[in-house]
């Protein structure tokens, strides 16, 4: 995220960080709105195989392609294609997959009709609505809410009213959990320069790959991220200063949303509601086998690339995240806000961003309450 006025220039920073914190400004000045959900990686994607169709029968598509991040937060898409939820539901229709690792590329796909479909964080899909002037995307689905921490080094910070003069890492410049940091600080009282992280608590834009290393070497006393690096913090002798939920009515807040091409949606609404109808189905199966879901989100994360995760930080992460059809569309209108907070928007019109209906077929099919759009189901 990024207002469209004259910043302050950035600190010198040394290494890795100074680079990721130069390119994420980069970024926000190109598009002046929150640039990513990503978790701090870089923009590189795969390609992952199509999956066989079933033998029921091809809906309006013969294709539905479904973009999704190898992260634990991104559960209910791992989970539900590991376990073929998707599929059963799709029937002759054919499921192509990519997997990214930033929310941009995300967005450019699915501008560029690389995608037809995907879970994705809350920043970019703000961005990328409000970038199109709300004609690219609409946000049909909840996923994931929680599994996010602030977490130290028990040696050199004490408690929350311990954090003056400290690093602490967040994954980028402008991402999800950067924001939360920054409006987190700015209610404390104290004071930062948003875009180059410094203040009285330097904020250190480090992609999540390197930050255990970086806690190890002292180069960070902290981090605000999400799943798995705060659980593998902890394990290197962290200690979880803060939940996130904590600051949430309910405990709850978005961190994963299913967004659809407005296109695809208007043109082929039966494979959106296919698709969702295998997320309510697989965000039930997570909750009734817990442990089967965690192995399925690992073995997936393995499959796109990705290292598997040991069982030490594997159960503790998958744990902390709570999957879920509601997509908090309370939460969302709060997470700009808290953005603009931060020194990072301009407040956005976010009005019409959510197309809740067809979900709430699917729900109301499966004896399940209808979810609120909290106003924001119609343009104004």
């Amino acid at each position: 995220m990024a207002s469209h006025q004259t910043h302050s220039p950035l600190r010198p920073n040394a290494g890795r960080a100074r680079r990721a914190a130069l390119a994420g400004l980069a970024a926000l000045t190109a598009v002046g709105l929150l640039s990513a959900c990503s978790y701090g990686s870089k923009a590189e994607k795969t390609n992952a195989a199509p999956a066989a169709a079933t033998g029921g029968a091809k809906l309006s598509a013969d294709t539905v392609k479904i973009g999704y991040f190898a992260n634990l937060t991104h559960g209910t898409a791992l989970v539900g294609l590991q376990e073929g939820l998707f599929q059963k539901e799709l029937g002759g229709t054919q499921i192509k997959t990519q997997v990214f690792n930033a929310g941009p590329s995300e967005i450019e796909a699915l501008n560029a009709g690389s995608i037809d479909i995907g879970w994705i964080g809350p920043s970019p899909a703000i961005n990328g609505y409000v970038q199109s002037n709300s004609s690219n995307l609409k946000i049909i689905g909840g996923s994931a809410s929680g599994g996010v921490k602030l977490v130290v080094n028990p040696a050199k910070v004490t408690g929350l009213d311990d954090l003056k003069g400290k690093k602490i890492a967040t994954p980028q410049l402008g991402n999800t959990q950067d924001v939360a940091l920054l409006n987190y600080l700015a209610g404390k009282g104290y004071k930062e320069n948003a875009q180059s992280g410094a203040g009285d608590v330097s904020v250190v834009r480090t992609d999540n790959k390197v930050t255990p290393d970086a806690y190890s070497s002292g180069a960070i006393d902290g981090a605000w991220v999400p799943e798995p690096t705060a659980t593998t913090l902890v394990n290197k002798g962290a200690k979880v200063l803060l939940d996130e939920k904590d600051l949430w009515p309910n405990k709850q807040f978005v961190i994963t949303n299913i967004i659809v091409s407005q296109k695809f949606l208007k043109e082929h609404p039966d494979v959106v509601e296919a698709v969702l109808r295998g997320s309510v189905n697989s965000n039930a199966f997570i909750k009734a086998n817990p442990d089967k879901a965690a192995q399925d989100a690992n073995a997936a994360i393995k499959a796109a690339g990705g290292n598997a995760l040991p069982d030490a930080v594997l159960t503790p992460a998958w744990q902390s995240i709570d999957f879920l059809d509601d997509p908090l569309a309370a939460t969302l209108q709060s997470e700009a806000d808290h953005a603009v907070t931060a020194g990072l928007l301009k407040k956005p019109n976010i009005a019409g961003i959510y197309d809740l209906s067809l979900l709430d077929k699917v729900l109301k099919a499966a004896g399940k309450p209808a979810v609120a759009d909290a106003g924001l189901g119609a343009p104004q």
